[in-house]
């Protein structure tokens, strides 16, 4: 465990700024999309949002170590079995489709990073149950982050609602700290045992993110591409993230519009 960043006040409004375009992006992005419509020109609507705001994209050009390539785009838009990471294709979204979008934005210096799942055309039922259900253990996990917990009490909130439903959890990913980056401690797995883990205190900012897979196994394969994952039962997968602040209030989501 490496070293954890306590935020200010200050840095914490200054994050809110960052996350209210990660919102927006996000609220974007669902107002594109429609049958027809290609993750890419999500991405160009996305790329939009940031130039408006000033701000940049954490994403583009990220190039963690199991990456082959640094990561091209400003949103990942992962569709049907794609779990996570999923670069915008020109592969036109089709009447039914599942679709989750991930989005980060850079500005002040602070990062602000958020996912969404939505259906396009008409949803079919169990993927509106799928989506429901990383929705109900986002807010969990967020309910669960308050000081004077751990860990250990936000991922067994969150993993709670998902095995209980029947879902897979995406193996080995889970949320992350951030903060001046993207990717800060402490590691916010999406499974564990309530009272472990590091102690939660004020000023601690967190990723929190459920990755839900509907065919129950926590497994998943790696795309060519070395970026996208995807189920590996072809079952489809459901993601919701906030980025949220630890305060002697209670949780603060900062990802919100």
């Amino acid at each position: 465990m490496g070293m954890v960043h306590i935020k200010t006040d200050t840095s914490i409004e200054a994050m809110r700024e960052s996350g209210r375009v990660v919102a927006r992006i996000l609220a974007r992005a669902q107002e594109v999309a429609a049958i027809g419509v290609t993750p890419r020109e999500l991405d160009e609507a996305a790329r939009e949002v940031l130039r408006e705001a000033g701000a940049s994209s954490p994403f583009l050009d990220y190039k963690p170590h199991f990456a082959p390539t640094p990561f091209p785009a400003v949103i990942c838009v992962s569709v049907n079995d794609a779990v996570v990471h999923g670069i915008p294709s020109a592969e036109p979204l089709r009447d039914g489709d599942l679709v989750s979008v991930d989005a980060g934005a850079l500005l002040g210096g602070w990062a602000g990073d958020a996912a969404v799942s939505f259906t396009v055309g008409e949803a079919r039922p169990a993927d509106t149950e799928l989506i429901d259900a990383a929705t109900t253990a986002l807010e969990a996990g967020i309910a669960a982050a308050v000081v004077g917990n751990r860990i250990g009490d936000i991922a067994h909130a969150i993993g709670t609602v998902c095995r209980k439903a029947g879902y897979g959890i995406l193996d080995g990913y889970g949320g992350h700290g951030i903060g001046r980056s993207m990717h800060e401690d402490p590691s916010v797995p999406n499974e564990g045992r309530p009272g472990r883990g590091m102690p939660l205190r004020h000023g601690m900012v967190l990723a929190i993110e459920p990755m839900l897979l509907a065919g129950g196994l926590d497994e998943f394969r790696h795309d060519p591409d070395g970026w996208t994952l995807r189920t590996t039962d072809g079952s489809r997968a459901a993601h919701a993230e906030h980025t949220v602040a630890i305060t002697k209030d209670g949780p603060r989501v900062l990802t919100a519009l």
